[in-house]
């Protein structure tokens, strides 16, 4: 006599707690939590003074420097992956000149505040082509957003550095070894087998860089950039209601924040379900 060695599986709820605990329930009950502590907090506010009419009322004029803040966040994006990728290939090269310029670009950016970053581009680089004379005068003066983006893609790329750097290595040597054993050159090696691997590993925390950087392109306000920040400060001053309008820019890149980290969990789902149909083919 033979017995299946079949494992049973366990009795799914059926109804109502079943809903309540699939992933729909889960996402109503943090919904339900969210609209609670937010009517607490709208409660408590209003009892603090809080002019709901004023904040609809420069909610667009607020709303418009959103164009502002992505176009700053993208162009640093680009910006840091680029400087990220050549300060990964400089950190694992063999080549003592480039390991050096690499290690030393890290080290200065992370041990340096980025406010202080931004302003050097801002207000020192134009001081440096005075010194040099033309053209170097106009072309190190640049536009606050033109500083913005640098700044942020410089201080960024030295961070994903390090995330590059660990993606890249988390490559098995043999795979290179193999390629290389095909008759590939370095290049190739990287563009073909190391680099579309190492995607899987980078893309990741690269997406919470970006967020991040969403929430710190607000310093570009500080050189005028008409972003949602410096439209926030600038009303909320004239008015004197600055909690009212920091309150509206709160929210809006709290919602630019939720809607990206909801990009960010499909892309790293659908990188997940790929990586499990490699596995089981």
């Amino acid at each position: 006599m033979t017995t299946s060695t079949t494992p049973l599986a366990p009795p799914q709820a059926t109804g109502f707690w079943g809903w309540w605990h699939s992933t729909t329930g889960r996402r109503v009950r943090f919904g339900v939590i969210y609209a609670i502590i937010l009517a607490i907090l709208f409660l408590f506010l209003r009892q603090l003074g809080l002019d709901v009419q004023f904040q609809l009322k420069w909610l667009p004029y607020i709303a418009k420097g959103i164009p502002v803040t992505l176009l700053v966040c993208i162009g640093s994006i680009l910006l840091a992956t680029l400087l990220a990728l050549l300060g990964a290939l400089g950190r694992i090269s063999r080549n003592p000149i480039f390991n050096s310029i690499a290690t030393f670009y890290v080290s200065i950016i992370r041990g340096t505040p980025l406010i202080v970053q931004i302003f050097f581009i801002y207000l020192g680089l134009p001081q440096v082509g005075q010194n040099l004379g033309p053209p170097w005068d106009k072309w190190l003066t640049l536009p606050a957003i033109a500083s913005g983006i640098l700044a942020l893609g410089i201080n960024y790329g030295a961070y994903m550095t390090e995330i590059f750097r660990a993606g890249i290595q988390s490559i098995p040597h043999g795979q290179r070894e193999a390629a290389l054993a095909l008759g590939m050159t370095y290049g190739q090696m990287m563009r073909r087998i190391i680099l579309p691997q190492a995607l899987k590993v980078i893309i990741p925390p690269t997406g919470n860089e970006f967020i991040a950087m969403l929430k710190d392109s607000a310093l570009v306000s500080f050189m005028g950039a008409q972003e949602m920040f410096w439209r926030a400060q600038k009303i909320g001053r004239q008015k004197f209601r600055s909690m009212e309008t920091l309150l509206v820019a709160a929210a809006l890149y709290w919602i630019m924040t939720m809607i990206f980290e909801s990009i960010q969990r499909r892309i790293e789902a659908r990188l997940g379900q790929s990586e499990r149909q490699m596995v089981t083919h």
